[in-house]
């Protein structure tokens, strides 16, 4: 695909993805703050995800990757920021985001120190987001409900993170960007599924009690 063909087909595309980008985890914060429960929803898949995003991000940025590549990787940080202040606050461990941030200004400092760090870290990317879906996931299993865990918010994962792989192939065509969201994509549908298999379950009890 020559470089013309690459751009219009990233204009084409790039407008759809970006607006479930920017609202993603909105759905997410609304259960919380209406529910005023974490039930469901793994701290641990959260930080995880956000060290994704940071390696991402800090990886796009350092080998000057187009803009509208990464652009919405600030608003999505901002936005499960917030939601680990909220699962933190709901779970009466509010004194803890101190040390969260700290850990996480720090590591994503240190990511560029060397140029090596970077790569190392981006080879990790892939793993460390599918292991931030896998808590998600043993989450539900352990708990058999989906409790708080907002449906809605992985099904605009699953799409967006779908789009991103015409996008990728689009522009970049890195290829370690490209398995990562293959990977997501799955991952994503998984987690979406599973909400919805122990939501429907739960409901089936209550009618039978």
């Amino acid at each position: 695909m020559t470089r013309p063909e690459r751009a219009k087909a990233h204009l084409l595309v790039r407008g759809i993805p970006s607006n479930f980008w920017l609202m993603l985890y909105f759905p997410q914060i609304f259960v919380l703050l209406r529910a005023k429960s974490t039930t469901g929803i793994s701290l641990k898949s959260l930080v995880l995800e956000i060290i994704g995003y940071i390696v991402f991000i800090t990886y796009a940025m350092y080998y000057d990757y187009p803009s509208p590549t990464y652009l919405e990787y600030p608003i999505l940080i901002a936005q499960d920021a917030v939601l680990l202040l909220l699962i933190l606050f709901y779970s009466g461990r509010l004194q803890d985001s101190l040390v969260y941030g700290v850990i996480l200004v720090v590591g994503w400092r240190l990511l560029t120190v060397e140029k090596w760090i970077i790569d190392f870290a981006m080879s990790l990317c892939t793993l460390i987001s599918a292991a931030s879906k896998f808590a998600q996931l043993q989450c539900l299993w352990r708990s058999k409900d989906s409790g708080q865990v907002s449906a809605l918010t992985w099904a605009l994962a699953t799409y967006t993170c779908a789009t991103r792989i015409y996008t990728t192939i689009a522009t970049t065509g890195d290829m370690q960007v490209l398995v990562r969201f293959m990977v997501m994509t799955l991952l994503n549908l998984w987690v979406l599924l599973s909400v919805l298999h122990y939501r429907r379950s739960g409901r089936s009890s209550i009618k039978a009690d």
